[in-house]
């Protein structure tokens, strides 16, 4: 089972034939995601990695019936290509481009509202549903399929809590990387809330960051909704206040912003909290034993 995306999910590339398209859509294909085309304006008609090109999403919507939108798109075309996206009814979007302007941003999200598609990004790798779909940039390899639903603000440490779930013996139900952007689609409630109602994912691990009340929210509706145990991570913890640390978002401008004050809220929550990413397969692992002897 899968949240988001399986291997019947109809992808279509935004960006398509430029170098950062090509390249990772060409990665999809080789781990067999349904790309079934993509979107680059004025070269609609011709084929590029053996798919169709369309001038306009709405033409790909109407000519493939695709439900997918990954975009590669520059960042000053980037909030247009979202919204793009949205207006011709595609109900997830992906947008992995970086450096998006904050006020594109706001726009883009706004416009979202009135809408029925879910946006993933921008700023991040995207998802992976292991051996059915890759929607994203991601080190697919790393990836073995199983029943941990992993929601994270940062793709490496994305990566890194994929590779202790398979060496834990565990494997991933799904993968979301929401992004480290200020302004964001989906929210870590709102992904760990998915993963909640996969009836196929029995533990679920939430990766944050300093900056923002995203990972606290999510705790909060934990403590209330939760159903399955859930082990988190806080990246940052010795970042000084007031100082920009990787992402955008990834800045501590409150007492509350910090790694420390953002684990404590996830402890009071019912949230196992580990202190080294090195410790989240071994501690899921435990984790997920124990709830089973309770159960």
């Amino acid at each position: 089972m899968s949240i988001l995306v399986n291997k019947n999910s109809k992808i279509v590339v935004q960006g398509f034939t430029g170098k950062e398209g090509t390249f990772h859509a060409t990665q999809m294909i080789e781990y067999g995601t349904n790309v079934i085309g993509g979107v680059t304006p004025g070269k609609g008609g011709e084929k590029h990695l053996d798919r169709p090109v369309f001038n306009t999403v709405a033409d790909a919507r109407k000519a493939t019936g695709c439900n997918v939108s990954i975009i590669f798109v520059p960042p000053a075309f980037a909030g247009d290509a979202i919204m793009e996206a949205a207006d011709a009814g595609v109900e997830l979007i992906v947008c992995i481009t970086e450096g998006i302007p904050v006020q594109d941003m706001v726009k883009a999200k706004a416009y979202l509202t009135a809408k029925k598609s879910r946006l993933i990004g921008p700023n991040c790798p995207g998802i992976i549903t292991p051996e059915e779909a890759k929607v994203g940039i991601m080190p697919a390899f790393v990836f073995k399929k199983g029943k941990i639903g992993i929601v994270s603000k940062s793709g490496t440490l994305t990566y890194e809590a994929a590779d202790q779930v398979v060496k834990a013996g565990l494997g991933v139900s799904t993968a979301i990387g929401i992004g480290g952007d200020p302004i964001i689609g989906t929210t870590t409630k709102e992904a760990v809330e998915l993963f909640m109602n996969d009836p196929e994912t029995e533990g679920i691990i939430m990766i944050g960051e300093i900056g923002g009340s995203l990972e606290a929210e999510a705790a909060r509706w934990v403590k209330a909704n939760g159903t399955k145990p859930v082990v988190g991570f806080i990246a940052g913890q010795t970042a000084p206040a007031g100082r920009r640390m990787g992402h955008a978002g990834a800045i501590i401008g409150g007492k509350d912003d910090t790694a420390a004050a953002k684990m404590q809220i996830m402890r009071e929550c019912g949230i196992t909290v580990v202190d080294s990413p090195a410790a989240i397969g071994e501690t899921m692992a435990k984790v997920l034993k124990s709830s089973a002897v309770v159960a």
